[in-house]
């Protein structure tokens, strides 16, 4: 596109020109056509339970080497799977296969995953109702069901 319109009616030219440059706009699209929610197994929400599938460890991506533990989800909203972080020394000990996990977002930038743990965007932070922080320190017991 060349120069801007200007005179006395160029507003209608003016408002097209707007309406194609926010069109350009990757931020806009997205906003505007509801793609985050679409493609987001929470649907948006900044958390959600599911049920426990397995335990699984992933490699960390280079140059570190270690197995991150992590475990597999099915949401109960949606029954969508997903991959989530534990994160604590031995918070995988505490967390076993049919227990009820609330899963909150890890926070990477744009909502992509954090750190070296690659494809994981979630994190574990409640076991059975009970925070996993607390069982952690010790400071709560876990839950018969």
């Amino acid at each position: 596109m060349g120069s801007k319109s200007k005179g006395m009616n160029a507003g209608k030219k003016l408002k097209e020109r707007r309406h194609w440059a926010r069109w350009q706009n990757k931020w806009y699209v997205r906003r505007v056509n509801n793609l985050k929610k679409k493609s987001d197994p929470l649907g948006g929400a900044s958390q959600a339970k599911g049920i426990v599938l397995e335990k699984v460890q992933l490699e960390a991506k280079q140059p570190n080497s270690a197995m991150r533990k992590c475990v597999r989800i099915q949401l109960i909203k949606n029954g969508k799977q997903i991959t989530a972080f534990c994160p604590g020394d031995g918070a995988t000990k505490l967390i076993d296969e049919h227990d009820e996990v609330l899963v909150e977002c890890i926070g990477g930038a744009m909502g992509k995953s954090k750190g070296d743990i690659p494809g994981v965007r979630w994190q574990v932070i409640k076991v059975n109702d009970q925070s996993l922080d607390a069982l952690l320190r010790g400071k709560l017991e876990k839950a018969r069901k």
